[in-house]
């Protein structure tokens, strides 16, 4: 893994809308700070959130907050992980979410780096996993399964990886950068910097 100081920007691939990652790489853990703003719906809203990782990108804990297009408080959620599968949310423990390593927060791309970076598959290679969902604007955290495949191995440029919402019969191939972090989302997200 590369350290250091990672800024990306991707666009909705229709609705209008951004997303600032900035991203801080290092030996014993990531430090990801996102700023959203969206419009869906004909509903205009701002995301923040602040995620962090082991030093095997496992999630250890999310804050992410949703307000509205006047900056007023629609949601929050403080998630907490130990690593090796139990959850607290809100400081409530959730034994629903039991055996999910990671999250996939619905309206950005960066989160399915976490289990490309953390599941390290050869080419070919594929692993069906639970993860912790987290639509929004609607924060209800819920498991579900996912699939990712390895259609051809992360290396210093790049690679390319397939996935799957088991969960939803949805099937995207992702082109990542040599840190793992998603190019495109096919139909949903496209990173306008850096290209």
């Amino acid at each position: 893994m590369s350290d250091g100081l990672r800024n990306v920007y991707w666009q909705p691939w229709e609705d209008p809308g951004i997303e600032h990652l900035n991203l801080r790489l290092g030996g014993d853990g990531v430090r990801a700070l996102g700023l959203i703003l969206r419009m869906r719906d004909a509903a205009h809203f701002r995301c923040r959130y602040t995620l962090e990782t082991d030093g095997d990108w496992r999630l250890r804990r999310l804050t992410f907050a949703v307000a509205d297009a006047e900056d007023n408080a629609v949601a929050r959620t403080c998630i907490e992980a130990d690593g090796a599968g139990h959850w607290r949310v809100n400081d409530a423990v959730r034994p629903d979410l039991d055996g999910c390593l990671d999250v996939d927060i619905q309206i950005t791309p960066f989160t399915n780096t976490l289990p490309i970076r953390r599941l390290g598959l050869d080419a070919g290679a594929s692993a069906e996993i639970r993860v912790a969902y987290l639509p929004v604007p609607e924060l209800d955290l819920r498991p579900v399964e996912q699939r990712y495949t390895c259609l051809a191995p992360r290396d210093a440029v790049g690679g390319r990886y397939r996935y799957e919402g088991l969960f939803r019969d949805f099937t995207a191939e992702l082109p990542v950068d040599g840190d793992g972090i998603v190019m495109d989302y096919p139909e949903t997200f496209r990173r306008v910097w850096p290209t």
